[in-house]
């Protein structure tokens, strides 16, 4: 191991830095000093004769050998942590760390419960969460650095072949009204109503925004023909701005069960159309399974 030219140190500030895009952010979250991180990066660069980042005035970008050695670092990295909950499930069969990964409404809105549910089961169990895109939970999942997560979204297809994905639940898109909208005094509206509506919604490159609109167009809503009256970064500003009676929104349903509980919104039905996704459990089959990701999996 003596003649490797990096550490696992090294990787991990490699990471770091690829992640935070400049040396000062990724010090911070390692907390170590700026100099300690740019030292390590400049000592790699020189052991593999290769430039791994391109420098700019605040901010670093990978080079094509800075992206290759990320890739094999995140393996190698995955692989370390894998062996670590391997012999901690030796060591302690009841109890254990189970990392858990969730796209981000699933994440915000059901994970949480969930989790809460589970540990009452098995409070001898750590659970962390961590909530992204749908793809990037999906590669953490790939490389090992999540044991399981939920998601809603769409499948990057060059992991279809990797991945176990197994059906767990329908989540329903609601769509939501100011309880002063003339709208929210019918028990159902039509689909054509839907057009006549001023729209809230997250940013068109939002990820949710896109799964959101191709489950709507599958039900046979053109999206396309919404008047966007304004976009917003997060669900929760969407629900303030309905409440408010700015316009409104799909949102998944498990967002808004206290909204609806309180009474201070108004889920519109539409005729005939009931518009849902299927969320999914995510597993790496290749990988070491703990004793705690099965004791989640069969909850």
């Amino acid at each position: 191991m003596n003649d490797l030219p990096f550490t696992l140190d090294q990787l991990k500030i490699l990471r770091a830095v690829a992640n935070e895009g400049n040396f000062k952010k990724a010090a911070e979250s390692l907390y170590v000093s700026q100099p300690a991180i740019s030292l390590q990066i400049q000592n790699l660069e020189k052991h593999l004769n290769v430039p791994l980042f391109e420098r700019y005035k605040k901010r670093v970008k990978l080079t094509d050998c800075g992206h290759l050695l990320l890739r094999y670092g995140n393996r190698i990295l995955a692989l370390c942590e894998e062996t670590h909950r391997a012999v901690a499930d030796l060591e302690n069969l009841q109890g254990g760390t189970l990392i858990v990964g969730a796209s981000q409404t699933t994440g915000t809105y059901l994970m949480p419960r969930l989790i809460g549910l589970f540990r009452q089961r098995y409070p001898q169990i750590s659970v962390q969460l961590q909530v992204y895109s749908t793809r990037r939970i999906a590669w953490a999942v790939a490389n090992g650095q999540i044991d399981i997560a939920i998601i809603g979204g769409e499948m990057p297809y060059e992991l279809s072949d990797i991945l176990k994905i197994t059906p767990y639940a329908e989540d329903e898109l609601a769509l939501i009204l100011p309880k002063s909208h003339p709208l929210s005094k019918r028990e159902k509206i039509r689909k054509e109503d839907l057009y006549s509506l001023n729209f809230i919604t997250l940013d068109s490159n939002s990820t949710i925004r896109k799964v959101i609109d191709n489950v709507l167009n599958q039900n046979g809503i053109d999206s396309t023909r919404f008047k966007i009256e304004m976009e917003l970064s997060s669900i929760e500003a969407i629900k303030n701005a309905v409440q408010s009676g700015l316009g409104a929104a799909f949102v998944s349903i498990s967002a808004i069960s206290k909204e609806l509980e309180l009474g201070i919104i108004h889920w519109a039905k539409i005729e005939n159309i009931q518009i849902k996704r299927m969320l999914c459990i995510v597993e790496n089959p290749n990988r070491y399974k703990s004793n705690a990701s099965k004791k989640i999996f069969d909850f």
